[in-house]
């Protein structure tokens, strides 16, 4: 009975989103795609011929908004789950934290990548300090990664929690790129501990 209290007022609460409206008239597999489009309207992200990796794709929100803001660029997406096809874009299905699987990122590289972005995030438990270390240790892992990647004036993207990690991530940012912003779009739940942490400029 609680399960089934619980996933009723989930479906309330999507009808209810503005967001998840918006969605499905403009195309967009998910409401994550109006976060990215905020990020790139303030930070200035995306432009035609950028190559952007897309770390935690599923269901491919933001690779299509990439898609469409680089036009004749590339999108190489990675996710354990498989997506439909999207313009522009090679998508890997595997571990983004296994070295084979980042392996076959680097192989479809010609050049430095432009962009690096990930929404990642572990399954939420509710616990703040939990969510916030958990989720901030796939954002290490991949801007760790971006830095044998990226262009020396590239972007990544990732998003991180409000919680116990939160400070360390920003000081992680700030030993690999020279600037380092946090940014919470409108379009994130008012209840959600979500932001954004938007780095540029190699080290």
């Amino acid at each position: 009975m609680k399960k089934n209290k619980i996933s009723k007022n989930w479906v309330n609460k999507q009808r209810r989103d503005t967001y998840v409206r918006q969605s499905k008239v403009d195309g967009y597999r998910a409401r994550s795609a109006y976060k990215l489009i905020e990020i790139d309207e303030k930070f200035k992200i995306f432009k035609g011929g950028l190559t952007v990796i897309d770390i935690g794709a599923a269901p491919g929100s933001w690779s299509q908004y990439a898609s469409k803001a680089v036009k004749n660029g590339k999108i190489i997406s990675i996710d354990l789950k498989e997506m439909e096809p999207i313009n522009n874009t090679t998508q890997i299905i595997g571990d983004f934290t296994n070295n084979e699987t980042q392996e076959q990122i680097k192989n479809l590289l010609t050049d430095k990548t432009d962009v690096v972005m990930s929404d990642m995030a572990v399954n939420t438990t509710g616990i703040k300090n939990i969510d916030s270390i958990q989720t901030g240790e796939l954002c290490k892992d991949a801007m760790f990664f971006s830095k044998e990647i990226i262009s020396k004036n590239g972007f990544f993207i990732s998003k991180i929690f409000m919680g116990g990690s939160f400070n360390e991530i920003i000081q992680f940012g700030k030993k690999i790129f020279k600037d380092v912003k946090v940014f919470k779009p409108k379009s994130s739940r008012k209840d959600s501990k979500e932001s954004f942490i938007i780095c540029k400029n190699l080290r």
